[in-house]
């Protein structure tokens, strides 16, 4: 192998096995910036080795043994191992045991997922809700500040110190990189819902750059929502989130035509939808309604993905459902992107006219900069037979995004509209 190929498949594990990198790190340390700099560590150690000797059967398991090895020579040069091996017990010492592994061992949880662990730990109710959102997606997305920042609707500068802000916080608390059990599992569990489908999102549709998706992203949220589903089996907001990505995540291969271009929901083949995930989302939807009558935010959202799944051609989908499921998820959790999505449902239920109406009322200041307002305005404007204001809202909506196959697409739309 090429040494550029080498790297490029560096590169590659690198980025899919960072989060479970940090996170086993993490519960060594106790520190997140610590566990950061011993994962790049083990990242260069991996870009000196490989060229040379080839990449490992099992590249995940040598990153993490390198960066372990890392973590314990620093344990033994400071006070650090002593500390944490009096937590666990001195008798220990005094009958030989290998105090490392039984700081490993101590550390362990009823979870046994280092990824999950590293996200309860970044929920901590010492931080405010969005630090643990931000900070949650640097570490176990990968996001970059800039990604962050577009799916908060802020500045980079602000998400910037919010991270850095969070990680002292932690740092200082001193807190267990571990699940929490009982009670205070169950406080923070708002919070992981919301970072996990924050994941999601970024991996359903990605912020910036060339590609649409990000299909590793929705995988890793996926994966982390069914541990929560075995870990949490009477929380019916667990499997109405479960519900809501395994069923959003059925329709990734068919959200592209064969051209790259970006296919809106009605276009789409829904022959290429992936029947097991739908499936699966549907069993966790309906597990959501028997636990709860599906009445939390996840699960209303679940509800509205089902819509679509079960309506095997786009004019069989029932929109006039899906705008009541906004009504009521708009008194459960009112925003103005559930108002935006809200008027979309109307402007197919009942014409673009009352899209357009419901679309005044959306607070258009807190979507200053979010793409999907204009594209939506554009739409209704098209459908209405408005052409000439529909072509300035679509190109404003493609001024708006970062990502280029978002902007082709409504740069398209555009063109469609005439002179």
């Amino acid at each position: 192998m090429a040494a550029s190929d080498t790297h490029r498949a560096i590169e590659t594990v690198f980025r899919i096995e960072r989060a479970r990198l940090v996170g086993g790190l993490a519960r060594i340390v106790r520190d997140v910036d610590l566990a950061e700099e011993l994962a790049q560590d083990a990242l260069l150690a991996a870009l000196c080795e490989w060229p040379r000797a080839g990449v490992p059967h099992n590249p995940g398991a040598w990153l993490m043994a390198t960066a372990k090895r890392r973590a314990i020579d620093r344990l033994r040069r400071t006070a650090m191992l002593t500390r944490k091996h009096a937590e666990i017990g001195r008798d220990l010492a005094e009958d030989g045991a290998d105090p490392v592994a039984a700081l490993e061992a101590a550390l362990d949880d009823d979870v046994g997922d280092e990824v999950l662990s590293l996200i309860f730990t970044a929920c901590h109710p010492v931080l405010s809700p969005d630090a643990r959102a931000a900070l949650t997606l640097r570490l176990i997305g990968g996001l970059t500040t800039e990604e962050i920042a577009r799916a908060f609707l802020s500045s980079e500068t602000t998400i910037a110190q919010r991270i850095v802000r969070a990680k002292k916080t932690l740092r200082e608390a001193g807190l267990s990189y571990e699940v929490p059990r009982g009670r205070e599992r169950a406080e923070r569990l708002a919070s992981v819902l919301e970072v996990i489908y924050l994941i999601f999102n970024e991996g359903y549709a990605v912020t910036a750059g060339a590609d649409l998706t990000r299909p590793a992203l929705c995988m890793e949220a996926q994966r982390l929502g069914r541990i929560l589903a075995g870990l949490m089996p009477e929380e019916p907001e667990v499997f109405g989130l479960l519900a809501l990505m395994e069923l959003q995540a059925s329709r990734l291969a068919a959200r592209l035509g064969p051209d790259g271009m970006l296919l809106p929901l009605t276009e789409q083949n829904r022959a290429r939808w992936d029947q097991l995930l739908i499936r699966r989302g549907l069993a966790a939807l309906a597990r959501a309604e028997a636990l709860s009558g599906a009445r939390g935010p996840y699960a209303l959202q679940g509800a509205l993905a089902a819509c679509h799944a079960r309506a095997r051609r786009a004019e069989e989908t029932d929109w006039a459902r899906i705008a009541a499921l906004y009504g009521v998820l708009r008194e459960v959790m009112p925003s103005p992107v559930v108002d935006l999505n809200r008027a979309i449902a109307h402007s197919m239920a009942f014409g673009p006219e009352a899209g357009l109406a419901l679309l005044a009322a959306v607070d258009a200041d807190a979507l200053r900069n979010y793409a999907p307002l204009p594209a939506a305005r554009g739409d209704f404007l098209f459908r209405s037979g408005r052409l000439a204001e529909a072509k300035r809202a679509f190109e404003e909506a493609a001024a708006l995004t970062r990502n280029e196959r978002e902007r082709a697409f409504l740069l398209k739309r555009a063109a469609a509209c005439g002179g």
